[in-house]
């Protein structure tokens, strides 16, 4: 049987045009296909839930950051963080943890955040007064796990400047950590910005909280005196087997507090504090 001249299959090959070129023509599209796909992907992911199995969302809305940089990496921020080991103050646990609250609380709820997780912000904005509120009042102690993976999925060192910055805040007193941990839920850039890794825009921010700009925390921010500390949080973190944040567990059991259009309310975080606790 003849060959069809108009199939392109049956032409001859032109000079230039031989099939190892079109071969590594199509190679190469290939590849820079499933690099935009996996750029893509870290842009769109969509998760739902607090623990630490990560669940696929499509119709919702709600997302969690999700630690894609994977248990063996984490952040460095700048130079500094190569510097000595300095720990704050009023850390608990090996040094990597901050408690909140009446420390012979019979209940502890454990809280894992990203300073650059915008679904830990709508927490902290939504719940944030409620939870304090059950520390406050004995209900519980919070002991607050700080992670730093979002510098590695989004560039950029905010995550890491800012848990230095919660350091030094830290080191001044436990009061003084949670009010600058509020206020950098409170005025947190858009993640993809990197806000928090410009010095001045934590030293403004720490401005908001009063007594807290003292000489020695500028020069503790300034210096990255507590960037070793906050690789080691990190690093912490990132062995802790909790895929992504915030996830909330109660005396080791996992709080779900967030639903297909946000955070749960106030009320209904309380409740489900008190039904957890048999309170």
């Amino acid at each position: 049987m003849g060959k069809n001249p108009n199939n392109p299959n049956n032409r001859t090959p032109k000079p230039g045009n031989s099939g190892d070129q079109q071969d590594a023509r199509r190679q190469r599209l290939h590849e820079a296909r499933r690099r935009e796909q996996r750029a893509d992907t870290l842009r769109r992911r969509i998760v739902i839930g607090v623990s630490t199995a990560v669940v696929v969302a499509l119709a919702g809305g709600v997302a969690i950051a999700v630690n894609s940089a994977g248990s063996s990496k984490s952040s460095s921020g700048s130079a500094a963080a190569s510097g000595p080991l300095v720990t704050p103050a009023n850390t608990t646990g090996d040094g990597t943890v901050i408690t909140y609250g009446k420390a012979d609380a019979a209940h502890t709820l454990t809280v894992y955040e990203d300073f650059r997780c915008p679904i830990c912000r709508a927490f902290e904005a939504t719940d944030g007064q409620a939870a304090q509120t059950l520390a406050d009042n004995g209900t519980y102690k919070i002991d607050y796990h700080i992670a730093a993976f979002l510098d590695d999925n989004n560039g950029g060192t905010g995550s890491i400047d800012a848990l230095a910055a919660a350091g030094a805040a830290l080191n001044q007193s436990v009061d003084d950590f949670k009010k600058f941990h509020d206020v950098l839920y409170a005025n947190q850039p858009d993640e993809q910005t990197d806000g928090f890794g410009n010095v001045n825009t934590l030293l403004d921010l720490a401005g908001k909280v009063p007594g807290l700009k003292t000489d020695a925390f500028t020069a503790a921010v300034k210096n990255g005196t507590y960037l070793p500390w906050a690789k080691k949080v990190a690093e912490q973190f990132n062995t802790s087997g909790v895929q992504g944040t915030p996830t909330l567990k109660l005396d080791g059991k996992t709080l779900t507090v967030l639903g297909n259009s946000g955070p749960i309310s106030p009320d209904q975080y309380t409740a489900l504090v008190k039904s957890q606790i048999g309170g």
